[in-house]
């Protein structure tokens, strides 16, 4: 099935969510305008169409296959990248200092939903290379940010992240790899790393690993972490490529999904000639990973509503076209498409209802990273809020709405040449990387909830209080405040155990209020603004309820998670 980018959602989700025209406002987003953006929207569109969404079948059933020489690309990944930066879409949100358009960040994160919708594996290439952008904006030094972002802001070169070893998973102070001066002011890197996505592949002229170490004598834990960059191949006199920097792919993962993103084992240093620098001050690695991760983390909730952007019109398409039983209670006993019958047409508008909800959440947390790079302080904080709902809620959603698809496809959907398990493949990971859901919620209630001596929190109450219409949103912005302020005060046990429950509650209810928002502007008689209207009115009826049952599991004691010994689960 072909498919269509959502270019009329994007357009009112970006005006009426984002505020897109205020941002245009100011002088650093001047060049936003409205037929500037139509462009972008549009362009994206035709490309992701024409060049990536065909490949989306080979990279699923061929992938990327390692090599002795590096990972390699199905046919047709080289190409086709190489017209994404030619054609300049690596740029969007790029400094135009280094070559990039400057245009917001919101306007950004259409142009990867758009890419990834149409081919979620691959988007994920240039999406993390926006985060090592991020990284070394922030805490590169000028000679470091010559000579990789003019590239990088292209993608000419892509970027890495590296945090991952074999035993540190979510414990990243449980890091063993090393960095040792060499007396030139470099470094000697050594290690291994695991789960790092295209961390290899045959795309590009060079491949930039952002990568946390340690150094000699360096504290315990996190306090001790540095963070160097490892070019694939160092760099000769004239800045360009030059000799292998001795960073070599020992495997790619065989996974459930995402078979066209290579992710890679890593090892540094195999001969003792791996060559970093450090960026930002030494053992200052973690605040520099967190600037790309707290992006990555927006992304990946991004990638949730790809997935469910593409599930959603593969099941429509599907429910239109599919011919099987006479509707219920209708006169004729002609077979009729089975949209027609309620349950598959309460699937498919659960379907859009939720896919909306994820888009208008996220790209809300992508406007906000926008007000506050203008120097907007509750922008910052609400920002920091926002984010583990965007990735967590984001994602939740991506596997529900994959889920829903193949459910609407029967049968069929379970056949792999449906092309509906692989939405739902592809989602699997997403609640997992860039830190678990189950972490988002334990930041939520951790750190979020007490940002600002509790502001942070109290504002988006308010703000949402303000707006909501219907009584059932109004009633879960209320429950939300009040579970908010128990988990503020419970321990710590009881605080953690609420955690996920209190996050879904809060994601839903923030969702609402940017729905029921996009509902009042939905004004026209078109089949967008009566589908729009409808999205609302069933998330609104039906959706936020549900999120209003969670609250005894956000408010419940950890007691009962620790009334039974461990060895008991196993009985």
């Amino acid at each position: 099935m072909p498919f269509t980018p959502p270019v009329a959602e994007q357009r009112f989700v970006l005006t009426h969510v984002v505020g897109l025209p205020d941002l245009a406002a100011t002088d650093r987003f001047a060049a936003a305008s409205k037929d500037v953006v139509d462009a972008v929207l549009e362009g994206v569109g035709q490309f992701a169409t024409g060049e990536w969404a065909p490949l989306a079948r080979i990279g699923d059933t061929v992938g990327a296959k390692w090599t002795p020489e590096g990972v390699r690309m199905p046919e047709g990944y080289a190409r086709a990248y190489r017209d994404y930066v030619d054609n300049g879409w690596g740029t969007i949100g790029a400094p135009e200092a280094w070559g990039g358009q400057g245009l917001p960040f919101a306007l950004q994160t259409a142009v990867l939903d758009t890419l990834g919708g149409a081919n979620m594996g691959f988007a994920l290439c240039p999406t993390l290379t926006v985060g090592a952008i991020e990284a070394l904006l922030h805490h590169g030094s000028p000679e470091q940010q010559a000579a990789y972002l003019p590239h990088l802001s292209t993608g000419a070169w892509t970027g890495t992240m590296n945090l991952t070893e074999p035993q540190a998973g979510s414990d990243v102070g449980a890091l063993r790899a090393t960095a040792t001066p060499r007396g030139d002011g470099t470094w000697s890197v050594r290690g291994t790393k695991i789960y790092i996505s295209f961390g290899d592949h045959d795309m590009a002229d060079n491949i930039v690993h952002l990568v946390l170490a340690r150094t000699p004598d360096a504290p315990a834990g996190t306090r001790g972490i540095s963070l160097f960059l490892v070019p694939k191949y160092r760099l000769d006199p004239e800045g360009r490529p030059g000799d292998f920097n001795d960073v070599t792919v020992v495997s790619i993962e065989h996974k459930m999904g995402l078979h066209a993103s290579p992710t890679c084992v890593l090892s540094f240093g195999d001969t003792g000639d791996c060559v970093g620098e450090l960026i930002g001050l030494e053992h200052g690695g973690m605040r520099a990973m967190f600037t790309m991760m707290n992006n990555a983390r927006l992304n990946v909730g991004l990638q949730g509503v790809q997935v469910a952007e593409g599930a959603t019109q593969a099941a429509v398409a599907y429910a239109l076209d599919r011919v099987q039983s006479a509707r219920a209670g209708g006169t004729s006993r002609d077979p009729v498409r089975i949209i027609e019958h309620p349950d598959v047409r309460r699937m498919l508008l659960r379907m859009k209802a939720q896919t909306q909800a994820a888009r208008a959440l996220v790209y809300y947390a992508a406007g906000q990273v926008d007000r506050a790079n203008l120097g907007d302080a509750e922008a910052k904080d609400r920002l920091e809020l926002v984010t583990p709902l965007a990735k967590a809620h984001g994602t939740d959603i991506g596997n529900e709405v994959a889920s829903l698809g193949i459910q609407v496809h029967g049968g069929m959907g379970y056949v792999e040449e449906t092309g509906a398990a692989q939405f739902f493949r592809d989602a699997r990971i997403t609640p997992i990387y860039e830190g678990t859901n189950g972490i988002q919620a334990a930041d939520l209630v951790g750190r979020k909830l007490g940002l600002g001596g509790g502001s942070a929190f109290a504002t988006l109450i308010a703000d949402m209080r303000a707006e909501a219409k219907a009584p059932e949103l109004v009633t879960l912005v209320d429950a939300c405040e009040a579970v908010g302020g128990h988990l503020a005060r419970a321990g710590q046990d009881d605080r953690l155990a609420g955690s996920y429950p209190f996050l879904t509650m809060l994601s839903v209810a923030a969702c609402g209020w940017l729905m029921e928002r996009q509902g009042r502007a939905a004004t026209g008689d078109d089949d967008f603004a009566a589908m729009k209207r409808t999205s609302v009115r069933f998330y609104l009826e039906q959706i936020v309820p549900e999120a209003l049952g969670l609250r005894a599991a956000a408010m419940a004691s950890a007691a009962v998670l620790y009334a039974v010994p461990a060895e008991a689960f196993a009985a």
